[in-house]
């Protein structure tokens, strides 16, 4: 049975967020979940599991590290529609597990060749760039299977054609995957910041939107609330990737736990090279205001957790 969060009460809608308890009884849920569903024990009707050296390379690619401000943003979503909260923490799972896989494959040595991320050896560092490629491979497969549970599960099969449609839209050739082939491309190039922003809206930014419409589409949202919602995942989507680049010229290897100065070194085109530093402070701090208004039009029952996140996003130190 999947584990559950009780939507809020009206007396805690009117009432400030204190984001770190509430990110702390999600992240445990999450935690379990994926800690769960990562393992080498084989799928019902089944008889027999993963390899054991792939599942262990899947696991140390998502387990135990990381922000999980995708699976944050899919159950602040699903709450403040009062939504259906076993298929938020499967569409929570479901798109770490695509974020793990991309990290897993933008790693490796034919695309950003770095050795660290989250503080440890890369995957291929660690385990071969084989098994990287094939447990960013499953990993991605999984996700999908996650979206997917048997009908005991009670997850509506609508809400789990509408989620793998949202998650395969974000993470394929329009979405994420696009705008790592375009970020690719650009290495050495001089990019205008309309060419920058549409980069990576698709490759940051998309991900980040289609977990606020995947906990969205665990509820019942109004037009209305849906394109507010679209508009608050596009801000952030952004401003996460703005704040990126300025982390990577102004924080150390330690505090980010990945290779800072990467991007400089590879001469990939960044807000901070193409705006400079402190516009793209103002930058961000512009796209955070459009995030809080898209949420006032959207009117949701109770959007603090969102807009907790959303000053997180921009106000972060890794």
């Amino acid at each position: 049975m999947d584990a559950r969060v009780n939507p809020p009460d009206a007396a805690l809608r009117r009432q400030a967020i204190d984001l770190g308890a509430w990110s702390e009884e999600r992240l445990e849920l999450v935690e379990r979940a994926l800690e769960r569903w990562v393992t080498v024990e084989p799928p019902q009707g089944l008889d027999h599991g993963a390899p054991a050296e792939l599942v262990q390379a899947m696991r140390y690619a998502v387990l135990g590290g990381g922000k999980r401000l995708r699976p944050l943003l899919v159950l602040a979503a699903c709450e403040a529609l009062q939504g259906h909260t076993g298929a938020a923490l499967r569409a929570a799972c479901a798109v770490e597990l695509i974020h793990a896989y991309s990290l897993v494959h933008d790693d490796m040595p034919c695309m950003d060749n770095d050795v660290l991320r989250r503080g440890k050896p890369t995957v291929h560092v660690a385990f071969g760039e084989a098994t990287a490629l094939l447990a960013g491979d499953a990993l991605q497969a999984l996700a999908f299977e996650l979206l997917t549970p048997d009908a005991t599960d009670s997850v509506p099969v609508a809400i789990q054609a509408r989620l793998c449609r949202l998650l395969a839209r974000a993470a394929g050739s329009a979405g994420m995957a696009g705008g790592q082939a375009i970020d690719l491309a650009s290495v050495g190039c001089e990019l205008t910041g309309k060419q920058l922003r549409d980069m990576h809206a698709l490759k940051t930014g998309a991900l980040l939107q289609g977990s606020v419409l995947m906990g969205a589409a665990c509820g019942s949202a109004t037009a209305a609330q849906w394109r507010a919602l679209q508009d608050f995942g596009s801000a952030i989507g952004l401003a996460f990737q703005v704040v990126d680049d300025i982390l990577d010229v102004t924080a150390d290897s330690a505090t980010l736990g990945k290779t800072a100065g990467k991007d400089a070194a590879a001469d990939k085109p960044t807000y901070v090279s193409v705006m400079g530093l402190e516009p793209s402070r103002v930058f961000a701090r512009s796209l955070l205001a459009d995030a809080h208004a898209a949420l006032d039009r959207a009117a949701l029952a109770f959007d603090q957790a969102l807009r907790a996140l959303a000053d997180m996003v921009v106000h972060r130190s890794n």
